[in-house]
């Protein structure tokens, strides 16, 4: 376990270069579905550091599991909105709100909250995520006009297009969910 940690840290501290946060946000699609989604994950492989730490912490506030995947929710929510990610291009504090809230406000408790909540919640969890990425791709496809200042309006297609396709895909994972029983495969 610890070395999921320290591979969630690597990625982080990788994610974090100048050179490569630079690459990664010079392309929108990439930046959000990209960038940002390996900051949660590098949250979820370092989370497991953090209950070791701090059990009490995460046993008093997250007993349940629905603290921690409402800050996930809200926090993710949060960098799905347009002027998110242009602010995160141009204001430094707003980058590092990025680098902090992604991974270890998003990550951290989406990790200690995945097995509390149980299969209903999240069947649920990933109902939201469908939603999300379709609201997304309505936003961004559907857009007649440039809604990132620091994105072309071909990137805002592109994005809603790729935001349509993982919205699709987790569409068919939610679907198989109903009708194929995963304690075969547990």
């Amino acid at each position: 376990m610890m070395k999921q940690s320290f591979y969630g840290l690597l990625l982080f501290i990788f994610l974090i270069l100048p050179p490569v946060a630079a690459i990664m946000e010079s392309v929108m699609i990439v930046h959000m579905h990209m960038q940002m989604t390996l900051l949660v994950i590098s949250g979820l492989l370092m989370g497991r550091f953090f209950q070791l730490k701090f059990p009490r912490f995460f046993s008093k506030w997250n007993a349940n599991g629905i603290p921690g995947i409402l800050l996930f929710v809200i926090i993710w929510s949060y960098w799905m909105v347009p002027r998110a990610m242009d602010e995160a291009l141009t204001m430094q504090m707003v980058e590092l709100f990025k680098f902090g809230s992604l991974p270890f406000l998003a990550g951290v408790p989406l990790r200690d909250s995945w097995k509390k909540i149980g299969a209903a919640g999240q069947k649920v969890i990933f109902g939201f995520l469908v939603i999300m990425f379709s609201l997304m791709a309505l936003l961004y496809i559907g857009a007649d006009s440039q809604i990132c200042n620091n994105y072309l309006e071909v990137e805002q297609k592109t994005l809603g297009w790729g935001s349509l396709f993982i919205g699709a895909l987790l569409l068919i994972y939610v679907i198989q969910l109903f009708f194929i029983d995963q304690s075969e495969y547990e």
